[in-house]
């Protein structure tokens, strides 16, 4: 088991290197920015991969600290590659070819095959969901109108539940205001 006092010290985790879309991997400028704060991958992300990968080891917090910053940095690296192949093929839009050439660029091609998995899954993914609005053989139309006749009804629902609740707090406070008088009449015959 790992303990805190056995893993590196990650004290600045704003240590990523800046670097604008259009920079070199070479001339990034270190040092915490504000957009490279907001580029960080999720917690819990990062938490369920170590978990996934050491399932029976207690991992220390500056420890998972280091690997989101690992991946972080990782991803830095890959897309600002893949920003410069696209712009040496004059295109707009970072596309997945882009990716694994630069996985290739930067030696890691060993991870393509995995990546070239995963671009494959993603896209038959894409299709099913395309396909499957067109397989219910229901037009857009109609789908659109049963639409709005659930929201109708959601809001007829709500309205009616409120307007039952609006009626049980007027018999409350009725109720509230018989009860003083009750026994304010009961107190004045005991006193005469």
């Amino acid at each position: 088991m790992m303990s805190d006092n056995n893993g590196p010290s990650c004290s600045n985790s704003n240590s990523i290197p800046s670097c604008s879309k259009t920079d070199s991997i070479q001339s990034c400028n270190p040092g915490p920015s504000n957009e490279d704060e907001e580029l960080t991958l999720p917690r819990a992300s990062v938490n369920k991969m170590i978990k996934d990968a050491l399932p029976n080891i207690r991992v220390a917090n500056d420890v998972r600290e280091m690997i989101m910053n690992c991946c972080t940095e990782f991803i830095h690296l890959v897309s600002s590659e893949a920003n410069q192949v696209c712009m040496a093929q004059q295109k707009k839009t970072i596309n997945a070819e882009h990716l694994l050439t630069a996985l290739d660029h930067l030696g890691f091609g060993d991870y393509r095959t995995q990546a070239e998995e995963v671009v494959k899954d993603c896209k038959s993914k894409r299709r099913r969901q395309s396909t499957r609005l067109e397989n219910l053989g229901i037009p857009e139309e109609e789908l659109f109108r049963q639409q709005q006749e659930l929201f109708a009804k959601a809001r007829e629902e709500q309205m009616a539940q409120e307007q039952q609740q609006w009626q049980e707090l007027q018999a409350a406070a009725q109720r509230a205001a018989i009860k003083p008088k009750t026994e304010e009449s009961s107190d004045e015959d005991d006193y005469s």
